[in-house]
């Protein structure tokens, strides 16, 4: 793969209410608190249960429940709790499956990763939006798309991710690597590996990267998007949108091959990167053990502590990354499912997408991309106060910030490269028996990386048989 990529016309932006006559959940005014569903409900509080936030304690997950509160404080039957369970993605599926199975917890709304929505819903364990499977068209089309399961809506995206492509702007201008030559959003894989090699030609030695770049290879879910990403780029495709397996082990060698040249030893950070996981790769890349790492758009704000914003800058990651993100869903056996329905629309509506974008999270809405004075919506006053203390009252030090907060233009730049990745981005399989699928990927997967010289075929071979058998549910 070499040269720039050919990209796809953007999508207009158009401004629109999430599924409006799905959820009856926007007014004429455009509100996102509508007023409260009538009907027989239990007392509240409504319970979100949701995995921890990235953007810290207190973060903007908690700040919209509050704001959700203070609109409602007239209201007990509204008022809403969130409860954060610990542990990493496959821990809190497992709590969330085993609650609710069993109905041992009440949760009304469930933050699910994308992945998990076909398994909870074939399962019966949350409940289809009642109405039309309307589109919204200021919805990212395809992140909307991971909020359905056989032609039914079971979700509305919360926050989406995607993978990004960050770099040492002071690494690559010490290693005399021409402005011209430098990453932009149209870049290849072959234009990362060339601009890797150059790396250090022009440096004494000992001060350059102890390679090129890093990412997550560890046996967890980081290691499964690496590999779907390379698949991606080979243009390689494991199922059918229903769940049917439909790999071969020809399509599968070619994947594999794609996956094994990105991360070869060469230019990535070995033997490091095949135990590291998001923060792991983080620290490296802060420590300038490397120039270039893929990670989602939460370290764009937690390298904000770490190097001054002239040290470092992001761009869409070449080909197409895999989507991440969390979708609400409202639990079946939720004794508050109106309520909790209220609550689904102010999360995801407009106002509540600019403040996660503005915390650090992708947003679902592409109208949270646009400026301003373009007509995008702000996030409400009082979250941004909790969130940035002076920046709701136009505080200058706390709008712009200290001097390693980045300028109105690299923020730009960073919330564009966001955009442009999540318009291509691509998904992972669809399927209720995701966790299966993603175990027998990450063991074929993580056992070839440490081979001195992998056997592709017979690879292909195993992976094939173990795929086939996940889909299958056996």
């Amino acid at each position: 793969m070499s040269g720039t990529r050919t990209r796809r016309p953007r999508r207009p932006l158009v401004r629109g209410c999430l599924l409006l006559t799905l959820l009856a959940a926007c007014t004429e005014g455009g509100t996102d608190s509508p007023s409260p569903t009538a009907g027989t409900q239990a007392p509240g509080p409504i319970i979100v249960a949701s995995g921890l936030d990235v953007t810290g304690s207190g973060g903007v997950r908690q700040q919209l429940i509050a704001e959700w509160n203070r609109q409602h404080e007239d209201e007990p039957a509204l008022r809403a709790q969130l409860v954060e369970l610990p542990g990493g993605a496959d821990q809190q599926r497992s709590q969330l499956l085993g609650a609710l199975q069993s109905g041992s917890a009440a949760y009304d709304l469930v933050n699910l990763d994308v992945t998990w929505i076909p398994e909870f819903a074939e399962a019966g364990l949350i409940q289809a939006l009642p109405g039309p499977d309307a589109e919204d068209p200021d919805v990212i089309p395809e992140v909307l798309s991971t909020t359905r399961w056989k032609s039914r809506t079971y979700a509305l995206p919360f926050n989406t991710d995607v993978g990004l492509l960050y770099y040492r702007k002071d690494l690559i201008e010490q290693s005399g690597i021409n402005e011209n030559r430098r990453p932009t959003g149209d870049w290849s894989w072959r234009n990362l590996y060339d601009s890797i090699a150059t790396l250090g030609s022009a440096q004494p030695e000992g001060d350059e990267p102890e390679k090129g770049w890093t990412t997550q290879l560890a046996p967890y879910e980081g290691l499964t998007v690496n590999v779907m990403d390379a698949f991606a780029a080979a243009d390689v495709q494991l199922a059918s949108p229903d769940g049917r397996y439909t790999a071969t082990p020809d399509t599968l060698k070619k994947g594999l091959k794609e996956f094994l040249t990105h991360v070869d030893d060469n230019r990535t950070l070995r033997p490091r990167a095949l135990t590291s996981n998001e923060d792991a790769t983080l620290d490296d890349f802060a420590q300038g053990r490397v120039a270039y790492m893929r990670n989602w758009p939460y370290a764009f704000g937690a390298l904000q502590s770490r190097l001054a914003p002239e040290q470092y800058a992001v761009v869409p990651l070449p080909g197409r990354s895999v989507l991440g993100g969390q979708n609400l869903a409202v639990s079946a056996a939720s004794p508050r499912s109106a309520a909790a329905r209220e609550l689904l629309a102010f999360l995801t509506g407009p106002r509540s997408e600019r403040c996660l974008l503005d915390a650090g999270f992708a947003a679902t809405r592409l109208s949270s991309y646009s400026s301003e004075k373009t007509g995008s919506p702000t996030c409400w006053e009082a979250v941004t106060e909790a969130l940035r203390p002076g920046a709701a009252s136009g505080d200058p030090a706390a709008r712009e910030g200290s001097a390693r907060i980045p300028s109105a233009r690299e923020r730009s730049e960073y919330i564009g490269s966001i955009r442009r990745a999540l318009e291509e981005a691509v998904q992972r399989p669809r399927t209720p028996y995701y966790g299966a699928f993603t175990r027998a990927l990450q063991s074929t997967v993580h056992g070839l990386l440490t081979e001195e010289s992998p056997d592709l075929d017979a690879a292909a071979e195993q992976l094939d048989e173990a795929l086939g058998e996940a889909f299958a549910g056996r």
